[in-house]
């Protein structure tokens, strides 16, 4: 059994979040919320709060024990880029894209073993 939470149209580029979220895959959720808390990149309270939903999503909707979860998957897609323009000299413009990110989480209960 799993349960899981996605965030979508993040404000943050994947490879940001994905620096994030290889540091807490496969680890007890417990241990992943203490390594969010102490990591000081901008993508971790997003993570955080994705890994916190989707540990109330197996508590509530699964009747999970929310100390024996461990995440099973966590992964991050890419979302629609915003593209901007950034003045240039000479009349010139430049394109700036702006990516967001799709965050997933997957927590299931450990194997007893």
């Amino acid at each position: 059994m799993q349960a899981k939470a996605v965030a979508k149209t993040v404000r943050i580029a994947p490879r940001k979040v994905r620096l994030v979220v290889d540091l807490i895959r496969g680890k007890d959720v417990g241990e992943a919320i203490a390594i969010l808390r102490h990591t000081r990149r901008g993508a971790s309270p997003v993570v955080e709060k994705v890994l916190k939903s989707a540990i109330a999503n197996a508590e509530h909707n699964y009747e999970m024990d929310p100390d024996n979860l461990v995440i099973s998957e966590a992964y991050v897609n890419e979302g629609p880029t915003l593209r901007r323009f950034r003045p240039r000299a000479q009349g010139r413009a430049s394109k700036i894209n702006k990516r967001t990110s799709h965050i997933t989480v997957v927590v299931s209960e450990k194997k007893e073993g």
